[in-house]
């Protein structure tokens, strides 16, 4: 069990370093100017290749996380509260992330309309989404 916890960590860390990241490309993007198309295309390649390869990283994340709560029953049982609110911040995440997907596919196809202060707010919401997973993993509030 506990080379699927060590796994689970790493995993998640890992896809959460993308959905750090890929918002400040988003911040960039918004900020090409118009015209300035070779640094959009980059820009977006690099959002691209990261969006993949953050959910090649969240597919395992999630499937050892569900190994962990039904293989081994972690979080099951009376006193588990704080497992509850762990799954409402994983589905929170996940719905980040396509919210990410969303705004990709808006990029590529030029219909952003968001300036930059709002994708700066934006890139803010993984960092709350982890802080709230690790504290109620490790403190366990209820």
């Amino acid at each position: 069990m506990l080379w699927i916890k060590a796994l689970h960590i790493v995993f998640v860390a890992s896809w959460f370093a993308g959905l750090f990241y890929l918002p400040r490309i988003f911040v960039n993007l918004a900020q090409v100017p118009p015209g300035s198309t070779a640094e959009r295309d980059r820009l977006l390649l690099m959002a691209r290749k990261l969006l993949r390869f953050s959910t090649l990283l969240a597919v395992p994340a999630l499937l050892l996380g569900g190994w962990l709560f039904l293989g081994y029953g972690i979080g099951r049982g009376p006193g588990n509260g704080w497992m509850h609110a762990k799954l409402l911040v994983v589905l929170l995440a996940v719905g980040y992330h396509h919210v990410c997907a969303r705004l990709m596919r808006q990029f590529e196809a030029g219909g952003n309309q968001r300036g930059h202060v709002w994708f700066r707010w934006f890139n803010e919401v993984p960092v709350l989404l982890l802080l709230a997973a690790v504290v109620l993993v490790v403190v366990k509030p209820f």
